[in-house]
C-alpha cells in the first residue's frame, strides 16, 4: 500500500484523529451546557453522534500514537478495510446530526425569532464544531479509502 499523508500511523493521521477527537468533545461540551438542550431530538442526536465520534477518533488516535512510537506501519488490508468502514459509518452520522441540528438552529433563530442570547449562540458553536468535526472525518475516510483502493 502506498504511503499518503494523514494515512495511519503517521504523525498527520494523528493530526486529523486529534482535531475529530477535539472538535467533537467541543460540540459536546457546548451543547452540555445549555439548560434545554435534551428538549430537542436533533440536539440529542448531535450528542449521540458526537459521542461515538469522540470514541472512535480517540481509539484510532492511540493506535496512531502506539504505531508512531513502535514505527509500525498501519496498512493491514483487513485493519484498513475497518477504518473505512468505521470512518464512513461516523462521518454519515456527525454529517446527519450537524445537518439536522443546523436545521433546527436555523428554523428557532432566524425563521421563528424564538432564541436568543447566550443559549442560542451555544446552539451555534455546538452545531459549527460538530460541522468542523465531520470535515475532518471526512478528509480521513478520503485518505483510508485511497489507501484501501491503492493497495
Amino acid at each position: 500500500m502506498k504511503d499518503f499523508q494523514g494515512t495511519p500511523g503517521t504523525l498527520t493521521g494523528l493530526l486529523l484523529r486529534t482535531s475529530q477527537c477535539l472538535f467533537a468533545a467541543g460540540s459536546i461540551a457546548s451543547m452540555a451546557t445549555t439548560s434545554s438542550f435534551f428538549r430537542i431530538t436533533a440536539f440529542c442526536y448531535l450528542m449521540a453522534s458526537m459521542a461515538l465520534q469522540v470514541i472512535w477518533s480517540f481509539a484510532l488516535a492511540c493506535l496512531d500514537t502506539y504505531a508512531l512510537a513502535r514505527k509500525k506501519v498501519l496498512h493491514n488490508p483487513i485493519l484498513v478495510s475497518l477504518f473505512v468502514v468505521g470512518d464512513w459509518v461516523t462521518a454519515i452520522l456527525s454529517l446527519a446530526a450537524a445537518a439536522s441540528s443546523a436545521g433546527v438552529v436555523v428554523l428557532y433563530t432566524g425563521d421563528f425569532g424564538l432564541w436568543k442570547g447566550e443559549e442560542c449562540l451555544k446552539y451555534q458553536i455546538s452545531v459549527s464544531l460538530a460541522f468542523f468535526s465531520w470535515i475532518m472525518v471526512e478528509i480521513s475516510s478520503f485518505i483510508m479509502f485511497w489507501i484501501l483502493a491503492a493497495g
